[in-house]
């Protein structure tokens, strides 16, 4: 099968969640025989030739050179981007796909997903974020930083939203102007996951928040993801954890982006008061991406067993891990599918995480860990102070982890997917 999958930014140049389970996909499909490229805009450059590069497997990937945009940019990109899209029918001539998995299509224009149908090539696509009706993909505001459920009837909240990202928060009263820009946004992104073969939901609370704000259809199924399990590291790390157990101190654990959604002052705030001696608090995550919110967490800190430790590599990812006797995940947003869970249950270590999204999917309260109501300091603190006066709940949990699903039953399912698509062409 020839594969061709279209993401809006991709490894090196960005690493998060999207562009590395593409990468992992791509490597994937290619190792079981299937012919395999990756399509992209690059930051590197604004001038100069579509670059092809390969990866691990014969991966083609085609980078076009746009370099760095702004917000605006990338919003303005989805209407219309002649590069981008003079680059793809060149792409299509050249790779003769059977079919195209659009993984994220944030600053690439929506006329592609003409190219594929005039073409008559299927395609399918995945959901990681609520990216198809929130411009800001999280369904967090601009605004006040709350829980969005969506635009309303003629966009209003979409346009002052718009406005407070571009620091107009004061012209709120031009919503209306700008509501139609963001009405006609969400129906060219409505239009491409309409006239998709498939469109892929990774939970079922992503499937049913599209469901709740009206977009829904018979092409929309759910394929929950998987990861890579390395298992000799795996097996050292799982030696570690247990080597290291009970030893009068609790290791609190943290793993993902350094980032105001990802709730990391909460527990910053929720350690602080517990015993030094006892207690041991690390955050793993790169803190340049958002360096004001760093300062503001380095300012929080009171707790001298605190530490902002900087981002961990993939190879050293599961010993990290080991070194926890439970990680925290108190996130403000609606997390889509979290991998991190799958790692940390991986190796063996509970998880403590707010009761929101798609966690109640994974963590299953006071049986793998715990859930508590997003934002709340006081309960997850006194979480916290139950595990060091009842260290034998580590125990309860841990035994309640069942195993992960793997990338290889993943990939599995959505080459079935693609083969349903290609039978009804």
């Amino acid at each position: 099968m020839r594969i061709l999958h279209l993401v809006h930014q991709y490894p090196p140049d960005y690493v998060g969640g999207t562009e590395l389970y593409t990468q992992r996909l791509a490597i994937g499909q290619a190792i079981k025989g299937h012919n395999v490229a990756v399509f992209c805009p690059s930051p590197l450059s604004e001038i100069g030739e579509m670059q092809i590069t390969e990866e691990g497997q014969g991966v083609h990937i085609y980078r076009v050179p746009l370099g760095l945009r702004s917000r605006t940019q990338v919003f303005r990109d989805t209407f219309r981007q002649r590069r981008i899209l003079d680059s793809l029918k060149g792409v299509l001539r050249q790779e003769s796909p059977d079919i195209v998995h659009v993984q994220h299509l944030m600053g690439l224009p929506t006329g592609l997903i003409e190219h594929l149908v005039e073409a008559n090539i299927p395609y399918v696509v995945t959901m990681h974020d609520y990216w198809y009706f929130c411009a800001n993909a999280q369904l967090l505001t601009n605004t006040d930083q709350t829980i969005c459920e969506g635009p309303d009837e003629r966009a209003l909240n979409c346009g002052q939203c718009a406005l407070a990202r571009a620091g107009r928060k004061q012209l709120s009263w031009m919503a209306t102007a700008v509501a139609p820009l963001m009405q006609t946004r969400n129906r060219r992104l409505r239009a491409v996951l309409d006239r998709a073969d498939r469109v892929i939901a990774p939970t079922e609370f992503v499937y049913h928040t599209y469901a709740r704000a009206g977009i829904s259809g018979a092409n929309m199924v759910i394929i929950r993801h998987g990861i890579e399990l390395p298992e000799e590291e795996l097996e050292v790390a799982r030696r570690r954890r247990e080597f290291r157990k009970g030893d009068g101190c609790l290791r609190i654990g943290y793993v993902g982006s350094i980032g105001w959604q990802k709730g990391i002052h909460i527990l910053i705030e929720a350690v602080n008061t517990l015993p030094p001696e006892r207690v041991q608090l690390t955050l793993y995550g790169d803190p340049t991406v958002f360096p004001d919110y760093v300062a503001s967490l380095r300012d929080k800190i009171q707790h001298p067993s605190i530490d902002l430790a900087g981002p961990v590599s993939r190879e050293d990812l599961w010993l990290a891990l080991a070194e926890f006797d439970v990680v925290v995940m108190p996130t403000l947003w609606f997390e889509v599918s979290p991998l991190t869970i799958d790692e940390v249950f991986a190796v063996g270590v509970p998880i403590v995480a707010s009761r929101i999204g798609a966690m109640t999917e994974k963590i299953n309260d006071g049986v793998n860990g715990r859930l508590f109501p997003t934002g709340d300091v006081v309960v997850l603190r006194q979480i916290l102070s139950d595990l060091l006066d009842n260290p034998e709940l580590l125990d309860h949990w841990r035994a309640g982890i069942r195993p992960v699903r793997r990338i290889d039953e993943h990939m599995a399912d959505i080459e079935k997917l693609y083969q349903l698509s290609l039978n009804t062409v």
